[in-house]
């Protein structure tokens, strides 16, 4: 699967790429959200002691919600994650029978380690802004965002942008990601550059934005999981909503 970027027109360009990458980096390892390539393997299992184990529990849950509705649609399948930081989660879409997975993200290290650890005929990782608009005349039936929508000033333009790269009821797929209401938006932001500042990463409020429920109105979207359904709520599995948004 061969993808090349057509525009350079996104907001981050070479340098702030740079800029971001360095800050982002610095706060996965204060975080320690930095993986050996053996815990890379297993994920999103991991030793039950490791401090993220119930982040990695939700994000389980959430990634065998997401493969066994792809298995659903019971046709080949194109897949773009945006954002896939080390892989994992394209890694886990790849073992789908009959899908194609790309896996693109700006972050080098991260993407590196993907690419090392990964090695599947149906999976390719790229280096890429997908700001920089869409890639070719390349097309995928499925796109993925997970945990990293929030790294994108503008919603209505990425999903915008993503809409155009998608084939005939083609879907988009929103996980990991808060949405907020005009009432608690602010308070959010504030929690956020709160936490940055307590690791020492307080440039990373630059880069971190916070989505309005409201920005999602101008697509067609589903709710797939509401975390605030009393059944949910009962099963705890999840505090995200899971969206979609179809072509």
């Amino acid at each position: 699967m061969e993808i090349q970027a057509t525009r350079n027109s996104g907001v981050l360009n070479a340098k702030s790429t740079v800029a971001f990458e360095t800050l982002y980096l610095d706060l996965r390892e204060k975080e320690q959200r930095v993986y050996s390539d053996d815990q890379l393997t297993l994920l999103p299992l991991i030793n039950p002691k490791h401090q993220h184990y119930k982040e990695w529990k939700i994000r389980k849950y959430a990634a065998d919600q997401l493969v066994a509705y792809l298995n659903r649609k019971y046709k080949p399948l194109s897949i773009l994650e945006i954002g896939c930081g080390n892989g994992w989660l394209a890694a886990k879409m790849a073992q789908i029978d009959g899908v194609n997975v790309a896996g693109i993200d700006i972050n080098t290290i991260e993407l590196t380690q993907a690419k090392r650890v990964f090695k599947q005929k149906n999976l390719a990782f790229y280096l890429a802004d997908f700001e920089s608009g869409y890639f070719g005349h390349t097309k995928f039936d499925i796109i993925v965002f997970a945990a990293s929508i929030q790294y994108f000033k503008s919603l209505h333009q990425i999903i915008t942008t993503a809409k155009q790269s998608l084939n005939k009821n083609g879907e988009i797929h929103i996980l990991a990601t808060n949405f907020y209401t005009p009432a608690t938006i602010e308070n959010a932001r504030e929690r956020t550059a709160s936490y940055f500042e307590t690791l020492g990463c307080t440039m990373m409020k630059n880069y971190y934005f916070h989505h309005l429920w409201e920005d999602l109105n101008a697509f067609k979207y589903k709710i797939l999981y509401n975390p605030t359904r009393f059944f949910n709520k009962i099963l705890n599995s999840s505090p995200f909503y899971w969206i979609c948004i179809r072509s």
